[in-house]
């Protein structure tokens, strides 16, 4: 009797033994889950970790101090639908499909064509599930941008960037499909430059990011068993230029800015921030309940700087803004979080770009990286390995006159009034010792300007929709 229950009680442990072996081999074979959170107009010096001294943002410095926080990272460009484009297709302004805020019809932003390879589809392909929830900007439903083909299994959000300034919208899209929500809007004429589509809201029950925030959420408990790749583009803190004047940062409310010795204007704007970084809070209490906190990284960003640094100094020591190729345009915040993969607290100098993106994701799914990409994968930098750089980065932006920009070790050019003129002679300034780019030292280094005008020349792949000085078609 003896010997049969020790052989019973032998067989038990072992069951749960090899139980728990399975479980851990199950896990281990998971690939990392993937959540991008990107700002709509966030500047570099708009959060606590970064400098900020008046806008709370204590998750996102929560994140920061348990992730790594990156000095040197780039947006895909100075405004939205190209900055997107860049994100998506790992591929450069001079080289990729959508390169500005080009508006077409029936309405929206330039479609990226069939043709176009995204992130979203290479991850897909590797097996992920893929979720978009928020502004796309790339093509609307039924053409070749419409997100669903291009790699995303579900959209929720905005396809186009003037719909996507109301954030008490009277619908949003859910796979092509409208979803009327509770809030009054009022649509400027069809003679606006808006062509009838910008709106305010007069009644505001629904707040278009909280419901994005909500459907981030439910995404997270539906796929904790699965791998899978959440982008949140918020609309947060981009304005309503449509809304009434004072009334263009559109937030539910105040919170926690009432009592603030503030204008109207400063209370909202800060507010929409710290309701993001609620979001982020959020996320990242989910994905510790659900116990997936561990094999999923975390990206917060912002898709352009900022386009309001009047009000908390959104660009910090940095020149220019949003729209501008100058540092204040285009250097943007970036805190990577991945509990038990990346050391908390550290800060990085990494020069990297929304170019990179297409490249680290792949290198994390263990796909591949396409050898056709712009990108250097900087899943190395973020596990503290060493990292590969940059021989240089270079952007266009294809509105005010065109400019052109590159960066190089120290040295950043930029060629302004493109259209124009396209043999403009460059602005030249040493980030080194003049970060905020106060001093054109063009005439001083004319070896440099030489080796910066053929990077400029190199990088600029013409593309008949997005002609870069007359009469180059």
């Amino acid at each position: 009797m003896h010997k049969i229950l020790f052989y019973l009680l032998a067989m038990g442990l072992l069951s749960v033994a090899c139980g728990e072996t399975d479980r851990k081999s199950t896990e281990e074979a998971l690939k990392p889950n993937i959540i991008y959170i990107l700002a709509d107009d966030l500047g570099y010096h708009e959060l606590g970790c970064y400098g900020q001294k008046e806008i709370l943002t204590p998750k996102i410095d929560q994140l920061a101090r348990e992730g790594v926080r990156f000095t040197r990272h780039y947006a895909g460009t100075s405004v939205c639908a190209p900055s997107r484009s860049v994100l998506m297709t790992g591929l450069h302004t001079g080289h990729t499909p959508s390169r500005g805020n080009m508006e077409v019809e029936p309405y929206g932003q330039f479609q990226i064509p069939d043709k176009t390879v995204t992130v979203a589809e290479l991850l897909k392909n590797a097996g992920y599930s893929t979720a978009l929830f928020g502004k796309w900007g790339l093509g609307v439903e039924n053409t070749s941008g419409d997100p669903q083909k291009q790699g995303f299994n579900e959209f929720f959000g905005y396809y186009g960037q003037v719909h996507a300034h109301n954030a008490f919208p009277e619908y949003l899209y859910q796979n092509g499909q409208k979803v009327p929500l509770k809030n009054e809007v009022t649509y400027l004429p069809r003679d606006h430059w808006t062509r009838g589509l910008g709106s305010y809201s007069t009644t505001k029950v629904d707040y278009s990011n909280d419901l994005f925030a909500e459907k981030a959420i439910e995404f997270i408990a539906a796929h904790a068993d699965q791998p899978f790749f959440l982008y949140l583009p918020v609309t947060i803190p981009h304005n309503n230029g449509e809304a009434p004047e004072g009334l263009k940062f559109e937030t539910p409310t105040l919170e926690p800015y009432e009592d603030r010795d503030w204008s109207y204007e400063r209370k909202s704007y800060a507010a929409m921030i710290t309701r993001l970084d609620t979001y982020a809070g959020k996320i990242m209490e989910k994905l510790r309940s659900a116990g997936i906190d561990q094999r999923t990284l975390v990206i917060f960003t912002s898709d352009n700087g900022s386009a309001e640094p009047q009000l908390f100094n959104g660009s910090g020591e940095l020149r220019g803004m949003k729209r501008d190729l100058y540092e204040g345009g285009i250097r943007v915040p970036m805190i990577a979080w991945w509990p038990g993969t990346i050391e908390p607290g550290r800060i990085s100098d990494h020069v990297s770009a929304f170019w990179d993106v297409l490249p680290t994701f792949c290198d994390l799914a263990g796909t591949g990286i396409p050898d056709y990409t712009d990108g250097i994968s900087f899943l190395p930098e973020l596990k503290g390995n060493t990292q590969p750089r940059h021989e240089y980065l270079y952007w266009e932006f294809h509105e005010q006159g065109k400019t052109q920009a590159a960066l190089k070790g120290k040295w950043k050019a930029l060629r302004l009034d493109v259209w124009e003129n396209p043999q403009n002679p460059i602005e030249l300034y040493d980030l080194q010792s003049d970060p905020g780019e106060t001093i054109n030292v063009a005439g001083q280094h004319p070896e440099v300007v030489g080796e910066m005008m053929e990077i400029i020349r190199e990088a600029h792949v013409p593309d008949p929709n997005w002609p870069l000085y007359e009469g180059e078609f």
